[in-house]
């Protein structure tokens, strides 16, 4: 089975997530929150992104305004948001169990889905870090798709853009791949994920598909 995360993998999606986070933040008297900082917490749900945006800037985003985050983001997706280049032709071709596990929402999952026209490509097969008690990277989220699935998890591979991800599959004891294709990539990205344990990192659809070829996850 082939688990995929969404941000930054199905979705072009972290420079918005940025922006949003970026012009929220401002929209609250807190400046200094730029992709730079963002680029720290990919991987993460938003719980553990707030919290990781006060370690390094010392901000304290109000509780009472989170739904702030995902109104602006939701506004530039519905504008903005495009799949992630080669992947229709790549999941049309893709005769195998797939799923989606995300460290964002439900919600934010399926409208980036629905946006996009890749929901009927997953259906139900949808899984949110919100389901588990852990976030990324710890293995809570993989497991419980594997699980869902009915798959066993040294079965598994997992395509991954961020090191959080990559961590939480290989700790699932999964096979984890990366993906460098998103426009978020950046100088070091390949490297990065596989020092955490990814067995390759692919700058495009047509090299996960060879990837998954030659480690036997597609015939």
């Amino acid at each position: 089975m082939i688990i995929f995360d969404c941000d930054g993998v199905l979705v072009d999606s972290e420079p918005l997530a940025a922006e949003a986070y970026e012009r929220v933040y401002e929209k609250h008297g807190m400046s200094g929150v730029g992709a730079d900082i963002i680029a720290q917490c990919i991987g993460m749900k938003q719980a553990d992104i707030i919290v990781k945006i006060k370690e390094l800037t010392g901000h304290q985003f109000p509780d009472h305004a989170h739904d702030d985050i995902w109104a602006e983001t939701k506004q530039l997706f519905t504008e903005k948001l495009a799949e992630t280049e080669g992947l229709r032709h790549f999941l049309e071709a893709l005769s195998v169990e797939r799923c989606v596990a995300s460290s964002s929402s439900l919600e934010r999952i399926h409208h980036s889905l629905e946006i996009t026209g890749l929901a009927p490509f997953f259906g139900e097969a949808v899984f949110s870090s919100s389901m588990v008690k852990r976030g990324k990277p710890a293995p809570d989220i993989f497991l419980h798709a594997a699980e869902k699935m009915g798959a066993d998890p040294s079965c598994c591979v997992v395509i991954e853009d961020s090191p959080f991800g990559v961590e939480g599959a290989v700790a699932a004891n999964m096979t984890a791949i990366g993906y460098t294709g998103g426009g978020h990539t950046y100088d070091g990205h390949a490297e990065r994920l596989m020092s955490r344990g990814a067995l390759a990192a692919c700058a495009n659809w047509h090299a996960v598909r060879r990837e998954l070829e030659a480690r036997g996850f597609l015939r």
